[in-house]
């Protein structure tokens, strides 16, 4: 098993977006890039540690690489977007990578250099780290599949995103 951590606005929609898919085996949401140790939701949504709103994705490369998780992260989210996603608005919305080790930083390079090229606006995707992981709240995790389903702010940003997951990756996506 392998991880991958990234950064794409709120995490709710896209901790929706990659439990779907073949191979990965969890994804959890969480805080990544700050100056704070063990922020909190309240303390990253004030926008004053530094920290993005991220998910770390377990995945099995021999079912899904590193570089398509990337490509699906670039279909999912705006990356033309500076430290925002839609309405959300901050550095904690800001989309990023922030890969594990050498590899997964050439990579993402190269992820950052694919999306560039479907694109006539800058992508503005940074690449981090590397960076302290600290794990959301409980009340975050698998939000989409409890709460999220009766969330009006998630029932008008996710749906559209598993559309184009659906429609781009059918491949990846678990029947």
């Amino acid at each position: 098993m392998a991880q991958a951590i990234l950064a794409g606005g709120c995490f709710w929609c896209t901790e929706a977006v990659f439990q779907g898919l073949i191979g990965v085996s969890t994804v959890e949401s969480g805080y990544i890039g700050g100056s704070i140790a063990d922020p909190t939701y309240k303390q990253v949504c004030s926008g004053s540690t530094g920290h993005a709103e991220a998910i770390r994705v377990t995945y099995d490369p021999a079912q899904l690489s590193y570089g398509d998780l990337l490509d699906i992260h670039f279909a999912t989210h705006d990356p033309t977007q500076l430290n925002r996603q839609g309405n959300d608005v901050g550095t904690q919305y800001r989309s990023a990578i922030f890969p594990l080790d050498d590899e997964q930083r050439t990579e993402a390079e190269a992820g950052i250099a694919r999306a560039q090229a479907e694109r006539r606006a800058p992508v503005v995707t940074t690449i981090e780290g590397p960076a302290t992981w600290y794990p959301a709240e409980d009340y975050h995790q698998e939000y989409w599949e409890g709460e999220g389903q009766r969330n009006p702010y998630c029932l008008a940003v996710i749906p559209p995103k598993l559309q184009k997951l659906r429609k781009s990756f059918a491949a990846k996506v678990k029947a």
